[in-house]
């Protein structure tokens, strides 16, 4: 045990684990940080990170073998040849969807910080008030103004790209210089705010060093190239993610140990004590069990694995789960909806056109709801559009050669695309459960999972392909297409909920510090805390509640209230 015993356990060393092994570190505590993946350093173990398609073997398409063997993380936009070692293939962790769950993964030190789509948007006060007013899920223990302060420090540390807006549903951050929008999402920002007044389309918020400062260059980060070969590593540290920041920084105090292939079984209660003393591991290539101990342990192995851990705690004080008296752990798992897209024309500006490959879209926070229930469906969605131009069209209809190469060389009409991304309102049949018949290859029980759309759902992609279609109508677009895509619940890799704050322990696991109510040194900071979803991604949220959880346990730590 004394070889074993640290200050501080962190499972998980995704974007919130990364952050809690940072601060933990930072305050002088040592900190293990448990990774059931295997190491990936930064630069070193990217090993596509400036190939070209012709130097893999497939030219960066994935096989009919691996589409065939590997169904869900193959309907992963990011999943490429490039990106493929960075995913969960679907039979290294098996789980059973008892309703369609596309349930996608990064097994390895920095987690899916690695291939996370990098947009960073702070919640507003309405986000925190909705479910008090509108009557779903329970009231969040916090409000905007507890969570503020936090969010401009990392986003300080991280480099969020943006513009100062003044908009209330949409909060102003700590920003570099923004990207910019090309000449047509100029016009249909002007022609939709024009239409409507209060419709203000903005450009995307996002983890990229436009312009860095000192603090990202201690980090041994550089400028946002705009490659857009994020998912494979950036050499520049251009985005932020655990490997090029948060995890090098917390090595740099002397206080971080780092072990990675080590699954995590179970937190390990103490009878006597009445008391969490540690963590059950089964190494992930030799399946040796180990233990280890600390005085406090932040769960961030992302939400669901978070969840699997807490129901295999099993003991006599928690048969149903560690914390679980309540019998809400593992339900009211909510995600985002994006089924909705359009696409459209436009036409004009023809002798126009942009450079780079800019990492961001253009974005409208929610109108639907925000300050009182306006519709037949709760809650809202944000609304993203960009465009752009394609090679000429009239090349597909030519011979190799010159004359094909040099159509090629010249751009397409303009095209418009517009996604949603929908709030979920969590139920309680939204769950997740431990497996009676299936186990892992470490022993766990699988993890089944309950989750599903419902009408409010529906209700709300009927209204943004409704709404979407008219604001590019206003906007002039031609030839608008929409169209529902039917993915599945999890493709959409923002699962919510499970181990829910709340203000009272018969409604919810965690208090307003993310500290469970029954366990009071373990703190859950990753995407099971999570009361409702918003309509906004979520990363830039959990960072902020983690640093804050992590302020509050270190001085419970020091006032003696955590032993």
């Amino acid at each position: 045990m004394n070889s074993n015993q640290f200050d501080a356990i962190v499972v998980g060393s995704g974007i919130s684990g990364g952050w809690a092994a940072k601060e933990l570190c930072e305050k002088g505590l040592k900190t293990l940080v448990l990774e059931r993946g295997r190491q990936v350093e930064h630069l070193k173990d990217y090993p596509t990170m400036t190939s070209n398609p012709w130097e893999m073997p497939h030219r960066n398409q994935i096989t009919l073998e691996d589409k065939r063997d590997n169904p869900v993380v193959n309907r992963c936009y990011a999943y490429k040849e490039d990106t493929q070692h960075f995913f969960v293939k679907d039979s290294e962790h098996p789980y059973v969807q008892t309703k369609p769950f596309d349930w996608v993964r990064g097994y390895q030190v920095g987690g899916k910080s690695l291939i996370w789509a990098r947009q960073t948007q702070r919640w507003s006060k309405y986000d925190f008030e909705g479910p008090a007013r509108d009557g779903f899920a329970v009231d969040w223990p916090i409000r905007y103004e507890d969570i503020a302060p936090w969010y401009s420090y990392v986003e300080r540390f991280v480099g969020i790209s943006g513009n100062y807006d003044g908009l209330d549903t949409l909060p102003d951050g700590e920003f570099l210089p923004a990207w910019e929008m090309n000449c047509v999402e100029k016009e249909i920002q002007k022609r939709i705010l024009d239409a409507y007044g209060d419709r203000k389309f903005v450009i995307g918020r996002c983890a990229h060093l436009t312009q860095p400062k000192e603090v990202h260059l201690a980090q041994g980060r550089g400028q946002c190239m705009a490659r857009n070969q994020c998912y494979r590593g950036c050499p520049f540290g251009g985005y932020f993610s655990s490997n090029s920041s948060t995890l090098p920084t917390a090595a740099k105090t002397g206080n971080l140990t780092l072990r990675p292939d080590s699954v995590v079984h179970s937190l390990i209660w103490d009878e006597e004590r009445n008391k969490v003393t540690g963590v059950r591991v089964i190494d992930r290539v030799t399946q040796e069990a180990k233990e280890y101990f600390a005085k406090v342990i932040f769960l961030n192995a992302a939400c669901l694995n978070t969840n699997l851990i807490l129901m295999n705690s099993q003991t006599n004080r928690f048969p149903n789960g560690l914390g679980n008296d309540s019998g809400l752990l593992g339900k009211y798992i909510a995600f985002h909806n994006y089924r909705g897209t359009l696409s459209a024309g436009f036409e004009g500006f023809e002798d126009e056109y942009y450079y780079g490959r800019r990492p961001t879209a253009v974005m409208l926070p929610n109108f639907r709801n925000v300050k009182k229930q306006e519709t037949d469906f709760l809650r809202g969605y944000m609304t993203f559009y960009s465009a752009g131009r394609s090679g000429w069209g009239g090349a597909r209809d030519l011979p190799f050669g010159a004359e094909f190469k040099e159509a090629n060389s010249v751009p397409g009409p303009w095209s418009v695309f517009m996604m949603m991304q929908g709030e979920t309102i969590p139920k309680e049949s939204n769950q997740v459960r431990l497996s009676a018949d299936h186990k892992d290859a470490w022993g766990i029980p699988q993890l089944e999972i309950d989750v599903a759309y419902d009408d409010n759902d529906e209700k709300l992609l009927a209204d943004f392909l409704q709404q979407g279609e008219e604001m590019l109508t206003k906007a002039g677009c031609i030839n608008i297409r929409k169209s529902d895509n039917k993915q599945a619940p999890g493709l959409d890799i923002h699962e919510m909920g499970g181990v829910r704050m709340g203000r009272d322990p018969k409604t919810s696991l965690l208090n307003g510090f993310n500290q469970m109510h029954l366990a009071p040194n373990v703190f859950v900071t990753d995407g099971a805390a999570m009361t409702s979803t918003g309509t906004q991604n979520p990363s830039i949220t959990y960072m902020a509640l983690t640093a804050r959880a992590v302020d509050y346990a270190v001085k419970e730590l020091k006032k003696g209230n955590i032993k």
